[in-house]
């Protein structure tokens, strides 16, 4: 045989092995943070006594998505939407098993949904969110262009606020969060990022408008840890003070938070009322401000209290884009009071 022929082979052969070697170790990685992401996958709690059924579906291009309407809904008054994003490895359906939020859309009037994402290489849904989460096998699939789409689609048929569009994620959909409160802060106003964080380098996120953001994390999380951690395949992430102090930036709030006294109780396997609550509402431009809720002990994926969905509902609902609460409110911190007029002073003068 031809000695070029003999070596070119053994080159193909060799490039081959090489191949099937990388993507062996590939997948291997990608299955050590999938038994990871298993081992801390949420149980769902006990079927909610609330009955909340869709009213209707919308198509953004990849199936249907069941769309629940408050019974007080008939198309004359701007509606909130709240749309709740999974975690990597679960479902829309499953988020909404866990979370239940579909039962406050009557008492709270919100339009809701919990779309799902593509699957990868393993068959897990996932989201490409941030560098860091959790497109493993590099599709680069444009989910934020999609659910830019999913909101279009609802604001077809329904009426929805404009100033009241609301994310909120586990995980990798928290991370997901994040990154429509970067690519699309014209549009939503606030979200809540659940075992989440945002982008590494802040420099990787120009919101072009505020976004009040929410971040729920666990001190004891062994998936996305609260202090900052990479994911295999992905890249590395900031602590849940990082992500929310970069939030607190990016709004114009001062950089010192504040921590409130009265804690809350978000896991029902701890003890008393674990959550410290620091506020980044101070200084913060119209329509934004930060927040921290840090679960002392708690795990990637909490045993929500009852309390739980309630409260990060009536979180979203308050922080709207004409500011929580009222629209007077323009520090963000929940009141009306010398800051917000201090404020407005500032600003005194002709409109640009």
């Amino acid at each position: 045989m031809n000695t070029r022929i003999v070596i070119a082979c053994l080159c193909s052969f060799a490039a081959i092995s090489a191949s099937l070697g990388q993507d062996t170790l590939t997948v291997r990685r990608a299955r050590d943070f999938e038994r990871r992401v298993m081992a801390s996958r949420p149980d769902p709690g006990p079927p909610s006594s609330e009955s909340a059924q869709p009213g209707g579906f919308i198509d953004a291009g990849r199936g249907p998505i069941p769309v629940h309407v408050p019974a007080s809904y008939d198309g004359s008054t701007p509606t909130p939407l709240v749309i709740l994003l999974h975690g990597y490895m679960n479902n829309g359906a499953e988020v909404e098993a866990w979370m239940q939020f579909a039962g406050l859309v009557d008492e709270f009037e919100f339009l809701y949904l919990y779309p799902t994402g593509t699957s990868d290489f393993l068959g897990n849904p996932f989201w490409n969110a941030t560098d860091a989460c959790c497109d493993l096998f590099g599709s680069g699939v444009d989910d934020a262009g999609y659910l830019r789409d999913v909101i279009t689609e609802v604001q077809a048929s329904y009426n929805v606020d404009p100033n009241s569009i609301h994310f909120a994620g586990h995980s990798n959909g928290g991370f997901m969060s994040y990154r429509m409160a970067c690519d699309f802060a014209d549009i939503v106003a606030s979200i809540m990022s659940l075992s989440g964080a945002t982008y590494l380098d802040p420099a990787d996120c120009t919101p072009v408008l505020p976004v009040h953001a929410l971040e729920i994390h666990g001190t004891a999380d062994t998936v996305i840890p609260y202090n900052g951690g990479c994911v295999p395949l992905g890249g590395c992430h900031p602590g849940a003070v990082q992500t929310t102090e970069t939030w607190a930036a990016y709004d114009g709030c001062s950089p010192v938070g504040d921590p409130q006294p009265v804690p809350l109780d978000i896991d029902a396997t701890i003890p008393g009322d674990e959550t410290q609550v620091v506020q980044y509402a101070n200084g913060c431009a119209p329509g934004g401000s930060a927040e921290l809720w840090t679960v002392n002990g708690g795990p990637h994926s909490p045993t929500f209290s009852a309390d739980y969905k309630t409260l990060v509902i009536e979180w979203l609902l308050a922080h709207s884009r004409s500011g929580p609460g009222c629209p007077a409110d323009l520090d963000g911190d929940n009141q009306v009071g010398i800051t917000d007029f201090l404020q407005l002073l500032a600003t005194w003068g002709p409109c640009a």
